[in-house]
């Protein structure tokens, strides 16, 4: 890792999974929940990793077997989340990864963490779709906080904008459909993910 900071793992299970029909943090593949299967990637590099959780979502059985960090927030979308665990541990750099990602892998996440720049607020890859930066799957260190809490100020929720308007090191996917997201029940077809059954 390049960044001075201690990095933190976040992942971000607090959506109300709205357009799948379904909590898509307990989509399974192979038995394995998404987003326990998120947290064993992060964990496989980084020793603090937590889940971060809408208030409501505080008792589910499934992230209360994980360590959480509960939104602070409310109506910030996946910002409340990342502000959330700067609340928790300023001094951290996090690297924040959505549930929803079902080819995300080791690789692609260590590759993030070894290139993660330490003259840049965050570190981001790009789009394969849109070359555009992926927020959520990306390194934020303390000093994008400032970054945030502007945006914030003027109305701006999306984190994309943040990391497109901002100095923000941007990295090539080193497997391209890696972070390829489902959204929609039509989106898993051919993942061999199913609606869990817990």
């Amino acid at each position: 890792m390049t960044v001075p900071e201690p990095v933190k793992g976040l992942v971000l299970a607090g959506g109300q999974s709205r357009r799948m029909g379904s909590d898509k943090a307990s989509l399974e593949r192979d038995g394995e929940t998404q987003l326990d299967r998120a947290m064993r990637i992060l964990g496989a590099r980084l020793d603090d990793v937590f889940v971060s959780t809408h208030p409501s979502q505080l008792d589910d059985p499934l992230r209360s077997r994980h360590e959480q960090i509960v939104d602070r927030y409310d109506d910030l979308g996946p910002i409340a989340g990342i502000l959330s665990a700067m609340d928790e541990h300023p001094d951290a750099a996090w690297l924040v990864l959505a549930c929803d990602l079902p080819n995300i892998d080791e690789e692609t996440i260590g590759y993030l963490l070894d290139k993660a720049s330490a003259e840049h607020p965050a570190t981001a890859y790009v789009s394969v779709n849109d070359g555009l930066p992926e927020p959520l799957c990306a390194v934020y260190r303390p000093t994008f906080r400032p970054v945030i809490e502007r945006y914030v100020a003027e109305g701006v929720k999306c984190p994309r904008k943040m990391l497109i308007n901002s100095p923000t090191c941007l990295l090539e996917q080193p497997k391209p459909g890696a972070l390829h997201n489902i959204n929609t029940p039509d989106d898993l077809h051919g993942t061999g993910i199913t609606l869990a059954t817990q």
